[in-house]
């Protein structure tokens, strides 16, 4: 940490470099003698996120910033001080005109500069975007030049990639036996493969830039327009045309029309594909002769499939729209022990349970329009008055209904009685799940418990010397944090913990502790904070978003063991998809997405991933409450989280919050006070209707200089206050009480007596995690003395300003 008076007060890592250099032993002397100039400039420098240096007067002595570090490879732990020719003495020849253009008093800008040089030992090509620009002192000469620098090396490989790629797809687009081309919304060809020559007699390069008008005569354009409006409208279009070949020969095109979306989602023109189907079409003519030929041989062996009609088992059937049999096979008498004549003299609807009758109207209205009935399922009343569940498969031809019916009544019970064991095994491991819980709960208290229980006996030891004693309350005071961060984890878990809403904005949020993921991940993981260009704000708890964040953190750096890329990115989202089987969530939301390059998860734990205690890591490495914080934070909040991963490439973890609009913003400042001292004569109502809390707390604050009354409930202490409400300076109260709780204990205070304030504690409440703390303060159990009194000065010194200070 830098002193107020050192040069320079910021600059991350390079900042305490330069601090720390000795600058007596160069040209430039120590860094108290330095110009007004350098400093400005250098500040710029290390303030700034872009990779920059600075090469400072007649030496070009170089400074850079901490983004610039990586781009120095070897040459890292000598840069700091050293004129800039040693130092890229490699590429010192190509880089010495822009740097005396600059040193001229004129900038210059280079992009993707090719540069050979040598960062691992070996000489590599690169490429840069940079610029030069010159440094003024206040006189206006320049004493120096400030670089911003970007390497491109990887960008200008992939552009040359990927234009090997274009190349080797024009290869292979000329190789296929179609025609393929692109047409804009002009509908003016922007590309055309090699078979416009078998199909036009023309070059593609002479196709290309022409109207399609110029390759069609009248009528082959007047067939294809309105495929062409149909394809920049945003729909595919296909049709087979009669298209002779440029010999004269007959030929039939199958030709499709796809259209191309751009960026922005508008159809910017159409993709063509025509494929030669002559000879198909050929053989669909001797199909059809064929099949005329089956449908004759079919007739004569109508005979022989009147015996299947007779003994199926399934119920066959010929009906006509006015809903009348026409036709039955006896498998119906079988099944519904109805005679033939009996179901073909009424409607068939009045047989039909009268919850299906709507259902099975829709589905002849759809045979009347000539749709098929594949699976239709209804109910037909037997003779004997029950009802059989029959699934139909229909076609109409000719005017008639030709049905395939089967009784499926078995089948549903079986079905039914399968998602009654379906049910009853999600039972089961929700049970399981319970036990697990339990089980990991009961262990890890149990452990925080023997290092408290072993503690306080060593304490009843005599004469026990006093750092020992110190120690071992110092390691009841860590157990008990211990232990209380693990409650609150499973309270938030199970949506249960008494959360601090505030607006914040998620990209500044995430911009604060990214240098703290950096830390957690260590230098082997690059870590990436990509923030959306709008500001995305949302009201949540900033502590427990930046509790889910670092959990969603270390979860990617141990799956990555430690090395590989972290990417955390923000975006608006027009809703929460599918997850979990829940269905979507319209709306305005902020996704966080975390992106690791780790192992992956197993698809038989992505559904338990949330649950407390699970874990695949090994013993001591994670406690298994981490993502289970995440995943009930986001639920508490109004949001969800979804994970996607795969085995090997790495997961993301996206974590959805509802979006707000921007708070207005006050001038308020809250200055946190520090602990109250010994003689204070603050006055506070205790109200603790547990006699051991409450005996502790009131003699806790006396120890510290309060005067305390308590009052073991809200009926009690409204009695004290009615008695003199004027002797209390601040009101102390539980939440869980029998009776009226603390919030309405708080809300009836707030009404009878305005400017006294109120303080709420609670380990946990329902009451807190439904509908929070109705703006009274709240302390959570358990609670240091000295964070007590802290909260119970600022309470106070409130009431003390509002009495020096009343409204006019």
């Amino acid at each position: 940490m830098s002193r107020p008076n050192e040069f320079p007060q910021a600059g991350g890592e390079m900042g305490a470099l330069v601090r720390a250099h000795d600058w007596s032993r160069t040209p430039l002397g120590p860094i108290t003698g330095w110009p007004a100039a350098l400093k400005v400039t250098l500040n710029l420098v290390l303030a700034s996120p872009e990779s920059m240096f600075l090469a400072w007067g007649p030496d070009l002595t170089f400074f850079f910033n901490d983004t610039y570090r990586p781009i120095l490879g070897p040459r890292l732990s000598w840069a700091l001080g050293a004129p800039m020719p040693e130092l890229w003495s490699d590429v010192w020849a190509q880089v010495r005109p822009s740097v005396e253009l600059a040193l001229s008093g004129t900038a210059s800008r280079f992009d993707d500069l090719p540069l050979t040089m040598a960062r691992h030992g070996v000489g590599e090509e690169t490429w840069w975007s940079f610029s030069h620009s010159p440094v003024r002192d206040e006189h206006d000469a320049v004493v120096g030049l400030f670089c911003v620098v970007t390497e491109t090396t990887q960008r200008v490989l992939t552009e040359r990639m990927l234009r090997a790629r274009e190349a080797e797809l024009l290869l292979i687009t000329d190789s296929l036996p179609l025609l393929i081309a692109f047409i804009d919304r002009g509908l003016v060809y922007r590309f055309a493969n090699r078979a416009y020559e078998d199909w036009f007699a023309m070059a593609p390069e002479d196709v290309v830039g022409r109207h399609v008008r110029d390759l069609l005569d009248e009528a082959g354009y007047a067939s294809r327009k309105d495929a062409f409006a149909k394809a920049l409208s945003g729909e595919p279009a296909r049709l087979e045309l009669d298209w002779p070949c440029v010999d004269g020969s007959p030929r039939v095109a199958d030709i499709r029309y796809l259209p191309r979306r751009a960026e922005d989602g508008t159809v910017d023109g159409f993709y063509v594909f025509v494929l030669d189907v002559t000879d198909r079409k050929q053989v669909e003519r001797m199909l059809r002769e064929t099949n005329e030929d089956l449908e004759r041989r079919v007739a004569e062996r109508t005979q022989q499939l009147d015996q299947v009609w007779r003994h199926s088992r399934d119920m066959l059937c010929v009906a006509d729209f006015g809903a009348r049999f026409v036709s039955l096979n006896p498998a119906w008498t079988a099944t519904l022990g109805w005679s033939a004549e009996e179901m073909m003299a009424p409607s068939f609807l009045d047989l039909v349970h009268p919850d299906d009758r709507d259902a099975t109207a829709t589905a002849m209205s759809g045979l009347e329009r000539g749709e098929s009935v594949v699976g239709f399922e209804n109910r037909y009343r037997h003779k004997n008055g029950d009802y059989r569940w029959l699934a139909w498969n229909a076609v109409p031809r000719d005017g008639l209904i030709y049905s395939v019916v089967r009784d499926v009544t078995f089948d549903k019970s079986q079905a039914a009685a399968l998602a009654t064991a379906e049910t009853a095994l999600r039972q089961a491991q929700k049970l399981e799940a319970i036990g697990q819980l339990t089980g990991g709960v009961a262990h890890d208290f149990n452990n925080l418990l023997t290092v408290i229980k072993s503690s306080t006996d060593l304490l009843k030891r005599p004469e026990l010397p006093d750092a020992r004693r110190l120690r071992y309350v110092g390691a009841i005071s860590d157990t008990v944090d211990r232990a209380a961060k693990l409650t609150a984890q499973l309270l938030a878990f199970a949506r249960r913990q008494a959360l601090k809403p505030e607006v914040f904005e998620v990209g500044r949020s995430l911009g604060a502790i990214g240098d703290m993921i950096g830390t957690l991940t260590g230098s082997g993981i690059a870590v990436d904070v990509r923030v959306a260009g709008a500001a995305c704000y949302v009201d949540a708890d900033p502590s427990q978003f930046d509790t889910a964040i670092i959990n969603m953190a270390v979860n990617a750096r141990d799956a990555m063991s430690g090395e590989g890329d972290l990417v955390i990115a923000t975006a608006e989202a027009a809703g929460v998809p599918a997850i979990r089987g829940h269905s979507p969530v319209p709306g305005s939301y902020v996704a966080i997405a975390i992106t690791d390059t780790g192992a992956g998860i197993a698809q038989a734990d992505i559904e338990r991933i949330f649950e407390p205690f699970f874990t695949t890591k090994g013993v001591g490495h994670g406690t298994g409450l981490g993502l289970s914080q995440v995943f009930g934070f986001a639920k508490q909040s109004g949001g969800d989280v979804a994970v996607e991963s795969e085995l090997g490439r790495g997961t993301t973890f996206t974590l959805y919050l509802p979006r707000v609009e921007a708070p207005l913003v006050t001038g308020d400042v809250d200055v946190e006070p520090e602990a109250l001292v010994d003689g204070h004569d603050t006055c506070v109502l205790v109200v603790e209707d547990n006699a051991e809390v409450g005996t502790f707390a009131t003699q806790s604050l006396a120890e510290l200089g309060y005067g305390t009354v308590w009052a073991a409930n809200a009926a009690e202490a409204l009695v004290e206050l009615a008695r003199d409400a004027g002797r209390f300076d601040v009101v102390f109260s539980d939440v869980v009480m029998p009776g009226m709780d603390g919030i309405e204990l708080g809300r009836e205070i707030r009404r009878l007596y305005l400017n006294l304030p109120v303080v709420l504690t609670s380990g946990y409440s329902h009451v807190l995690a439904q509908k929070g703390t109705s703006g009274f303060q709240l302390i959570h159990k358990p609670y240091s003395i000295e964070e007590l009194s802290r909260v119970l000065r600022r309470a106070a010194s409130r009431r003390w300003h509002r009495r020096i200070m009343p409204e006019v």
